[in-house]
């Protein structure tokens, strides 16, 4: 899991800190390597679900609706514990994998409301309905990351699952061009995956 850390932390360093959030690029065109032993369907939803987090903040800033959530925060995750059960995985690891997503969401939407508050002329010029434009998005993301836990639980489990994780971010933070602020998601992302069943 470190190892994931490090690689995607190594890609954020690269990439220059301090630059503007860009809107990321659609799937990466080439496949995944191999050395990711099947996790690159994880990081690829992961950080699919980063990029929306582009539209939740656009939905919310300058709104009364706040970043942190928590009851909303708290649904999610009872219905992804319900749903693991129905997969026969274990609740509380799947949680916490969602736990992370939602961390890394806020994270971005947080970067990106710094960045709008010191740039206004980036603002976004357009608020997307966040119930039936966003929600519906994060919903459907969340029934495949759901199916691609239960497909991966063995190689999560397993003692490569760190670095097999790492090529798999950086991989898909590569192909969707991600920047500095959602590289950071990305990392966010990962502390929960490997070790997990």
């Amino acid at each position: 899991m470190r190892s994931a850390l490090v690689a995607v932390s190594a890609v954020v360093l690269l990439s220059g800190a301090g630059a503007a959030p860009a809107v990321a690029q659609g799937p990466a065109a080439v496949p995944a390597p191999a050395v990711a032993g099947g996790l690159a369907p994880l990081t690829e939803l992961f950080a699919e679900r980063l990029l929306i987090a582009d539209k939740v903040a656009a939905a919310k800033y300058g709104t009364d609706r706040p970043i942190d959530d928590p009851a909303r925060e708290q649904k999610i995750l009872d219905d992804v514990a319900a749903r693991a059960v129905g997969l026969g995985l274990d609740p509380e690891a799947v949680m916490a994998v969602f736990r992370d997503q939602i961390e890394a969401n806020k994270l971005v939407q947080r970067g990106l409301y710094a960045w709008w508050d010191a740039h206004p002329e980036e603002r976004p010029a357009e608020r997307p309905d966040l119930d039936t434009e966003v929600r519906p998005a994060l919903d459907l993301i969340t029934t495949r990351l759901l199916e691609a836990l239960w497909e991966t639980e063995g190689v999560r489990a397993s003692s490569s699952c760190g670095a097999r994780l790492s090529v798999a971010a950086v991989w898909s933070a590569y192909g969707h061009e991600l920047d500095p602020l959602h590289l950071k998601g990305l990392a966010r992302t990962l502390p929960s995956v490997c070790g997990q069943s």
